[in-house]
């Protein structure tokens, strides 16, 4: 666990189980305590609870205090006799959970049973394996379906040491959680190669410097072996170029150049050396060609065989050539077509049985590869009447339409997945740094925190940092979406990707590499497209056990027809089918529904929704974690937002003074920021500023104490003085009636009063303002048309909270709510029924957000990777909540739309192809090759629904 909201999901998680009494998660000590009923649950319930959650689970040996004093008792006839009667001092269902970097190691009192021994044995043999929990995302080609996804899961879940494995059908990715003391991450690239798909692997080009024979090439390439996260390397002596395959994950290309110049040798990124971050465009252009490729093959071969197979049966098809009718002919060209088009199917087939999983192919090589052996027999023995039918025809045009339908597939998923690209095109390949007072230039990859860049007019920002020299204006638009250029000046921070506009400027790097705010934006949309939405269950539930039921379908199908329809229905009396065979029949209907009976669509229509929801929401200034969070926002009919940095600009100014009789506004406002000197509390910050604009010089002031919720205290020459709230004042027994009726009239206008005091004397106040922003009213507005309640969260008082809340349109305000309490006001919220969402600066407001049904946390480019939120924008803007909403609802709508089609397709199409239609509806029947036909429309058809979502507008 990381944050608080780590710790929620987990005693959600938990606390959900039917048996479980109480459940209390500790993050700072890493721990769960769990209260349950054994009879109703099981440790393991509990335990798989967690995983689903996205932690693992490790047992640890028993320590709890109840177990120790029945050992120590040498398992006396009294405590014998209490464990019988299951009066154990500490119950069997106390279980004690430790979470450290994502791993629940657990452990459990138990009675001394046979089976809670064994248990401790087991307990005892795991803990004593290495601690830690190592996580890395690899790239997978190969996948066709939702069905392959599922055996990529399942194959590396049976492996010993993995803790929970994430699969993304369109992304192309899987994330996995491994125990590396138990598995490598090499065994799980050879775990998912096995079954018949690709790990894609990053790759870039060195230049290296100072070899000077063989053995210097040799060395590099031992040392580079020797390196974790290093897959392979070629080391070429005479152009003096290191190519290495890696893992990004693992380790990062500065690392391995530090390996290679750790034994001497210079080297640097070849600076037209395609990034490897992109790795994923290139796996998805080579799957493009790969399938382009196959179905030329397919076409050039398929039409020849569909003419010849057909022409025997159609007169008008007699133009065609005599050679292609020859059974003979029609059997190589077949034979080329399943060679090489169709070997994808089988050898998918082949290595998903030596697994004992079942995906897309064992449907497609079912189908064509009986429709084969039927042509075979008939054109090399005589079967006798019936059996002399060729079905080449049907073996070229299946493959031919299932290879078209993955092209277009391919394409159109490669779309989906534009926001990562459009994210990444937007770096700096190179970066100018200062080198003993010269400017170099160098990739962007070598610029380590600490160096001096040097910026131009017209130039991109390579990384983050601070300027330290001269300034300009940057274009911040691809990251805040800001069309305005934002001056800079010495001290600002400048966001790598942006564009500098008009002057020169040197900053010093802060964040490189994986640390800048694009990087950590581009994680995030990843993150995203990566996990899965609780909506995809359905669809993973549908199509885990799909392909087991169709092939039970097919066989119900091939019997009924093989013992009862075909002599009900009058088949052999058909002419269309020729007197086709009572087996051949049954056959073809089989094939058909296998062949029909597409999982793919099912399979992508969650995740294809998803990828181009987020995407949109990255491209404007929205980024989201997860589908849960997007499927979660469309429910949401309460939005309660914090007042300051979320409905105000949140930099506060001071705009009164007021002084009692007998004293001065420049004494009062001195006494006031003397003692605010030392807060970094926004207000303070303004009370600080105004005294420096009247140019009043400050004291030091001593013992500085801020009071959370109330005010602050310090002294000045041994005086205290108190600036702060009504209850402060009060709690100090200083009286302020003289000055109630100003700090009203102050408050009425909706600015912020605090009372000075010095020793026993309220000596006057200080008002401070926080101006709205621009557009609050208008997203307000806009809630409230959307049927969304809207709710004021402040510390202010209720009269400040109010005058805010009036101008800006909010009808419910919470006021004086101290930063602890926000969450049990977002709680009470949701015990009247309400689905909340908190909208926040996701820093003090962290439990709300948390505590919230979705947390909206408002940040600039530098924030965005807020633990505490589960929806993030970039800008400052409140009608970027509005935009999230309704951009939550058009994807679960899209996600709604491509299952009703998904299920509806092979509702509708798997009853037609197993003949349901023959008997009533002039003997319809649907031939193999419209089926493939029909399957290949419904994936392309689902992931360009999705895809339709570009168009829409969310602002």
């Amino acid at each position: 666990m990381t944050c608080g909201h780590c710790q929620k999901r987990v005693a959600d998680a938990i606390s959900s189980l039917d048996g479980v009494k109480s459940v209390d998660v500790n993050l700072e000590a890493e721990s769960a305590t769990v209260n349950f009923d054994p009879d109703k649950l099981s440790l393991e319930d509990i335990k798989e609870a967690v995983r689903k959650a996205g932690y693992s689970t490790e047992r640890e040996e028993a320590t709890t205090e109840g177990y120790e004093e029945e050992v120590q008792a040498e398992n006396s006839e009294p405590a014998l006799e209490k464990e019988k009667a299951g009066l154990l001092s500490e119950p069997v269902d106390r279980v004690s959970e430790e979470v450290k970097e994502g791993v629940v190691e657990s452990s459990q009192a138990c009675p001394l049973t046979e089976p809670c021994i064994a248990a401790e044995k087991e307990a005892v043999r795991i803990s004593s394996q290495k601690p830690g929990s190592k996580e890395i995302t690899l790239g997978v080609s190969g996948m066709t379906c939702s069905a392959c996804a599922l055996n990529i899961e399942k194959i590396l879940k049976k492996k010993e040491g993995v803790d929970s494995v994430a699969v993304n059908l369109e992304l192309g990715r899987a994330q996995v959680s491994f125990d590396p003391s138990m598995v490598s991450p090499k065994e799980i690239e050879e775990a998912i190669e096995s079954i018949g798909y690709k790990v894609e692997k990053d790759k870039v080009t060195l230049n290296i410097q100072g070899m000077s024979c063989a053995s210097c090439a040799s060395n590099i390439e031992k040392i580079l072996y020797k390196t974790e996260g290093v897959i392979s390397a070629s080391v070429n002596l005479p152009l003096e170029k290191a190519v290495v395959e890696f893992d990004s994950a693992r380790i990062s290309v500065r690392e391995i150049i530090a390996a290679i110049q750790g034994i001497g040798y210079g080297a640097s990124v070849q600076a037209e050396t395609v990034e490897y971050e992109d790795r994923e465009q290139m796996s998805r252009d080579a799957e493009i060609r790969r399938q382009r490729n196959n179905l030329i093959i397919a076409l050039v071969l398929g039409i020849p065989i569909a003419l010849g197979n057909m022409s025997m049966a159609f007169p008008f098809l007699a133009f065609v050539p005599e050679i292609l009718t020859e059974p003979v002919v029609l059997f190589i060209l077949s034979t080329l077509v399943l060679l090489f088009p169709g070997r994808q199917f089988f050898v998918g087939t082949f290595k998903g049985f030596k697994h004992g999983v079942t995906d897309m192919n064992l449907l497609i090589a079912a189908g064509t590869g009986s429709a084969y052996l039927i042509s075979v027999a008939a054109t090399f023995l005589d079967l006798g009447p019936g059996y002399d039918v060729l079905y080449y025809d049907t073996v070229a045009l299946l493959i031919l339409f299932i290879v078209f339908g993955r092209y277009l597939e391919a394409r159109a998923r490669g779309r989906t997945s534009e926001a990562i690209r459009k994210l990444m095109g937007l770096r700096a390949k190179t970066s100018r740094i200062l080198v003993d007072g010269e400017e170099k230039e160098v990739p962007v990859e070598e610029v380590v925190v600490g160096d001096i860049v040097v910026v131009r007019p017209g130039e991109k920002i390579p990384v983050d940092g601070i300027v330290v020299q001269g300034s300009s204006a940057v274009d911040e638009s691809m990251i805040t979406g800001e069309s305005i250029p934002v001056e800079k000046s010495q001290g600002d921070t400048v966001i790598g990707a942006t564009l500098n506009k008009t002057g020169s400027f040197r900053f010093r790097a802060t964040k490189v590499g994986a640390d800048t705010a694009l990087a950590q934006i581009i994680r995030l949309v990843e993150s995203a497209q990566t996990t899965k939405a609780p909506i995809q269950r359905i669809a993973d539930v549908f199509a885990g056990n799909f392909i087991v039921a169709v092939h039970i379908i097919a066989l119900v199908a091939f019997f009924f027809w093989f013992f009862i329809g075909y002599w009900r229905y009058g088949v052999g009396e058909s002419i269309a089918l020729g007197g086709i065979s009572p087996f051949l029949f049954s056959l073809l209907i089989a094939i058909t529904v296998l062949v029909i009976s597409c999982p793919c669509a099912v399979g992508l229509a969650t995740p294809a929704a998803i990828m181009v929801g987020t995407g949109k929401g990255a491209e404007n200034g929205i980024l989201i974690k997860g589908g849960e969070a997007l499927e979660r926002a469309h429910k949401l009919d309460t939005i309660v937002f914090d007042k300051t940095g979320t409905l105000t600009e949140g930099t506060p100014k001071l705009t009164d003074v007021f002084a009692v009789s007998g004293r001065e506004e420049n004494e009062v406002l001195f006494i006031a920021a003397t003692a605010e000197r030392g807060s970094e509390h926004p207000l303070g910050e303004a009370i600080v500023r105004g005294a420096d604009e009247r140019k009043i010089d400050l004291a030091e002031a001593k013992n500085f104490r801020s009071i959370p919720g109330k005010g602050i205290e310090a002294y000045l020459e041994d005086r205290k003085i108190l600036l702060g709230t009504r209850k402060l004042m009060e709690e100090n027994s200083i009286s302020f009636e003289g000055l109630e009726t100003q700090m009203r009239k102050f408050e009425e206008q909706g600015k912020t009063a605090m009372l000075v005091a010095l020793g026993n004397e309220a000596v006057g106040l200080v008002a401070v303002a926080d101006t709205l922003k621009e557009n609050s009213k208008e997203a307000v507005d806009t809630l409230k048309k959307m049927n969304i309640e809207v709710v004021m969260i402040t510390g202010d008082n209720a009269i400040t909270a109010g005058a805010i809340a009036g101008e800006v349109g909010i009808p419910r305000v919470l006021a004086e709510v101290l930063p602890e309490d926000k969450a049990n006001e977002i709680k009470k919220l949701q015990k009247e029924g309400k689905l909340v969402g908190m909208v926040g600066d996701g820093i003090n407001d962290a439990p709300a957000l948390i505590q919230s049904d979705v947390g909206i946390a408002m940040g600039a480019g530098t924030d965005v990777a807020m633990e505490s939120a589960k929806i993030v924008l970039i800008k400052n803007d409140p009608r970027d909540v509005v935009a999230a909403l309704k951009l939550s609802r058009l994807t679960i709508n899209k996600i709604k739309q491509n299952l009703v089609w998904a299920f509806g397709y092979n509702t509708i199409g798997i009853p037609i192809a197993a003949g349901i239609l023959y008997p009533f509806f002039l003997r319809i029947m649907i031939t193999p090759e419209l089926a493939a036909a029909f399957m290949a429309l419904s994936s392309v058809s689902v992931t360009t629904n999705s895809l339709l979502m570009k168009r829409s507008r969310i602002k």
